[in-house]
């Protein structure tokens, strides 16, 4: 030993180190892994944040994704239930008082808006030869949609009953 008290290297003539130092990178290893064991706390935050705002960036997205989804579904629904209304019409000569008429012989269910809660709005005129078919009355849930380009925005129907409704947009409307 040399040098107050610390191992050398050794080397026998085999070319092996000595035992001593294999002790002494035993102790130097062991005292390296446990200051760099585990994360600092500012590294463990920043982590965290970058996190938090890939998040936020995926839910914003999938908002708008589901908006979407429930406003082609309104359309879509409408449409069912004008093709519904042409078949009552064809067979009868005119079109039904209320939407409930068309169950179950030309649509099984009537279609609730998605958000479960508002029924389409529907009107027909006294003589029954016209109708008037929309979304709820808050409309399109994307008021720049590509639907409300082709609906027929209605502003006044002629409809009976006090059940008439205005079809501007955002409410996608048709008529027959």
């Amino acid at each position: 030993m040399v040098g107050g008290g610390r191992s050398e290297l050794k080397i026998d003539p085999g070319g092996r180190a000595g035992k001593s130092h294999f002790l002494n990178l035993n102790i130097i290893m062991k005292t390296r892994r446990k200051k760099e064991l585990g994360f600092t706390l500012i590294e463990l935050l920043v982590v965290v944040a970058i996190i938090g705002v890939l998040a936020t960036m995926v839910m914003t997205s999938l908002n708008v994704a589901r908006s979407k989804a429930r406003d082609a579904r309104r359309v879509s629904d409408v449409h069912q239930i004008q093709l519904a209304l042409q078949l009552y019409y064809n067979s009868k000569g005119r079109y039904p008082a209320d939407l409930s008429d068309l169950m179950p012989t030309y649509i099984n269910a009537m279609p609730l808006d998605p958000d479960g809660i508002s029924e389409y709005q529907y009107c027909v005129t006294l003589s029954g030869t016209n109708f008037h078919l929309g979304t709820r009355e808050a409309g399109l849930e994307i008021p720049d949609s590509s639907a409300l380009l082709s609906d027929a925005d209605v502003e006044s129907d002629g409809c009976s009953g006090g059940n008439s409704f205005s079809g501007e947009d955002p409410v996608f409307d048709v008529k027959p």
